[in-house]
């Protein structure tokens, strides 16, 4: 396990530095295995030395490609596949270990698929105005041409690794087991990110990111 300041969405593509000891162990167990490991975001603590409070819902990350740059450190990076639970965390010797099973999605009969992909849709275009607008004002964000699935199972993630929202906001939607409840969870965050883009582009202060 791997616990970081980031979270790491389904489908979403996360580079990492792998200085400290204990992860360069587990790295090289890793690159003669399986390639795969779980990402959980720290609620509270840091990310180098141990002792941080940990989310208990994460993303398998799957190794991409795996460089060393000197002194033992590696510049990896990883791809999101799949969500998981964590049932219990084990001793971390050499580095963090838990018992996890998969978290997937459970059925929504609060919106019929027409519904449900209307709704995304609505979101997509949202959030491509909100980039454009954001890259007018000389913010660094995604590109408001990104790609995206047509299935809002799968999109939503990728709305939320797309947008300019922060890890906590991004850790409620890896969290949310329903469709519906995503939608929901996006649409406020968009609705906030568009009042902070007008007021930008009205002349007012501020940013663009979401806590």
């Amino acid at each position: 396990m791997f616990p970081l300041g980031a979270v790491l969405l389904p489908s979403a593509v996360l580079p990492l530095h792998v200085f400290e000891p204990r992860y360069q162990v587990m790295l090289a167990d890793l690159l003669e295995g399986p390639r795969r490991f779980g990402v959980v975001l720290i609620e509270r603590g840091s990310e180098v030395g141990g002792g941080e409070v940990r989310t208990e819902v994460g993303t398998i990350a799957r190794i991409v490609d795996a460089r060393q740059v000197g002194d033992g450190r590696w510049s990896v990076v990883v791809e999101g596949t799949r969500r998981i639970q964590v049932v219990r965390w084990l001793p971390d010797d050499p580095y963090p270990t838990a018992l996890v099973v998969d978290l997937p999605d459970i059925a929504d009969v609060s919106l019929n698929q027409a519904e449900e992909i209307g709704l995304f849709h609505g979101l997509v275009a949202r959030l491509r105005r909100v980039l454009a607008q954001l890259s007018e004002l000389g913010e660094s964000v995604a590109a408001s041409t990104f790609e995206c699935s047509d299935d809002p199972a799968h999109g939503t993630f990728q709305l939320a690794a797309t947008g300019p929202f922060g890890p906590f906001d991004r850790q409620r939607l890896l969290a949310a087991t329903r469709v519906g409840d995503r939608l929901a969870l996006l649409a406020g965050y968009l609705t906030d990110a568009e009042e902070v883009v007008a007021h930008r582009m009205a002349g007012g202060g501020g940013d663009g990111s979401q806590g």
